[in-house]
Formats: structure tokens, C-alpha cells, sequence
């Protein structure tokens, strides 16, 4: 089983960045899709974006496409999430999480592995 954790959450006020980090244990990037999703009290749990097992290939969602990036540092088994321009409705827990197929699903029950989440606060 693949440990995650996530960190770097925290307030911010609109129109600034973070940057979330996602450190994997006991398996390695190159072999897992990497996915982050976000949860607002209230809601269902939300695809956020997406990295391919080769680190080729990544997939956003329409609301945070053009605002966040995300990259993946292989030697530090580690996966980033770049959110620029954050707004309020931006505001939940993010959560990392790893399946072992090559492909990005925008499906939470498609990921066999989560972190424990980042709180992510934007302030209007």
C-alpha cells in the first residue's frame, strides 16, 4: 500500500497562490497515476486534475484549468499541485490520491489510495 500526505494548505486571500505537495511512500510516482481532488463541506468529493503514470500526460477540470498546474518530482517521490489565482470558491480540503493504471480518471473510486487532506482557505 502506497502512503500518501499532503501538505502546504492553508488561508489565503483571492487572487494568491499555494502550493500543495503530495509525498508517496512504499511505491514510486513512475508506476501510479497521481490525482488530486478537493472536498467542500456538503459536497461530494471533486476532480480537481490529474497526472499520468509516465508524467506525460495531465488532465484538469474545467473550473481550475488555466489556474493550476500539476507536476511531479520523480526523485523526490513527490507530486504538486500549483494553484494561482485562487478564489473563494476555491475554499476545501484537497486531497492526493494514486491508482495504478496509465490512465487519468476523473472518478474518486477509480484511485485505490488517498491521503489524510490540506485545507485550502481563500478569503474574498
Amino acid at each position: 500500500q502506497v502512503q500518501l500526505v499532503e501538505s502546504g494548505g492553508g488561508l489565503v486571500q483571492a487572487g494568491g497562490s499555494l502550493r500543495l505537495s503530495c509525498a508517496a511512500s512504499g511505491g514510486t510516482l513512475s508506476s501510479n497515476t497521481m490525482g488530486w481532488f478537493r472536498q467542500a463541506p456538503g459536497t461530494e468529493r471533486e476532480f480537481v486534475g490529474g497526472i499520468s503514470r509516465s508524467g506525460l500526460s495531465t488532465y484538469y477540470a474545467e473550473s481550475v484549468k488555466g489556474r493550476f498546474t500539476i507536476s511531479r518530482d520523480v526523485a523526490k517521490n513527490t507530486v504538486y499541485l500549483q494553484m494561482n489565482s485562487l478564489k473563494p470558491e476555491d475554499t476545501a480540503a484537497y486531497y492526493c490520491a494514486r491508482r495504478s493504471s496509465r490512465y487519468i480518471s476523473t472518478r474518486a473510486s477509480d484511485y485505490d489510495d488517498w491521503g489524510q487532506g490540506t485545507q485550502v482557505t481563500v478569503s474574498s
